[in-house]
């Protein structure tokens, strides 16, 4: 018997093969849920090439993954999480197929290259760009399902992927430090306010976590660059997507029915 039987969780941002989001949609399969597997719809010209190579197809891998060699069930779909109208759609679409929705995992975010400037030329559409996707988002996908739930009163459990940039930051990094510090008091503050009604918000604050979101920096194969960063981590590695997928769908189990709007940092000691 799964500890999350019978239960639908939504995954955002969960169509890179080496990626949180997948291994997050993966863990509720493990335990028996249901999941809707969001993600932008990417242009596979732009995949990488260990993607490529794989026959990759996005959010229809992971769902067929869930659908064959966990013999569970999933939803594949495209979701832009800045578009209030596509985020209630998710929901419903969620809904009408599984009878439900219990868990959220806000893993959909903006690159970092997006905004990787000094901060005298990053421009205004960049710095929007991120916020818009980082924190929006989370704000319109949180805010949909706690509707449903509201509706049901069943309770639930929502979980904002932010970043220990917001501590740590780069002077390049400025936009995404910022948007992952506002996710830092969005989940306090949503936590606090949706608790009173069995819904609880948290947050994974993973530091460098070796995900496809790092090519651009450290390439792939890895530079030395790679190498030089892994130096700047007190466990001297960097974390894996499973790890931090794992993490985040216990944090919507019992065993975690105790925590509320927490930012828990998975990094090595890396921010410490």
């Amino acid at each position: 018997m799964g500890k999350f039987d019978g239960k639908v969780a939504l995954v955002t941002g969960a169509g890179r093969m080496r990626g949180i989001g997948r291994y997050a949609a993966l863990a509720f399969a493990k335990e028996g849920a249901a999941v809707t597997v969001t993600g932008t719809g990417r242009d596979p010209s732009a995949f990488p090439e260990d993607e490529q190579a794989a026959g990759w197809r996005d959010v229809e891998s992971v769902a067929q993954e869930i659908t064959g060699s966990l013999a569970g069930k999933a939803l594949p779909m495209t979701l832009d999480v800045t578009d209030a109208a596509q985020v209630q759609e998710a929901v419903a679409k969620t809904v009408a197929e599984f009878g439900r929705v219990d868990y959220l995992v806000n893993n959909a975010s903006a690159s970092r290259m997006a905004a990787w400037e000094a901060f005298e030329d990053l421009t205004p559409e960049q710095w929007r760009h991120v916020m818009d996707v980082k924190v929006t988002g989370a704000f319109l996908c949180t805010q949909a399902v706690t509707r449903e739930l509201l509706r049901r009163e069943s309770g639930g459990s929502i979980v904002n992927v932010i970043s220990v940039e917001a501590k740590i930051s780069r002077a390049t990094d400025l936009a995404y430090a910022t948007a992952s510090g506002a996710l830092y008091t969005f989940t306090q503050k949503a936590g606090r306010a949706l608790a009173p009604h069995g819904i609880r918000v948290n947050g994974i604050s993973p530091g460098t976590t070796d995900t496809a979101r790092n090519d651009n920096l450290y390439g792939y194969p890895r530079s030395k660059d790679w190498d030089d960063r892994l130096q700047s981590i007190p466990l001297g590695r960097a974390g894996t997507p499973e790890e931090m997928g794992n993490f985040a769908a216990w944090l919507c189990s019992k065993e975690a029915e105790f925590i509320v709007g927490q930012c828990i940092e998975i990094d090595g000691g890396q921010a410490a």
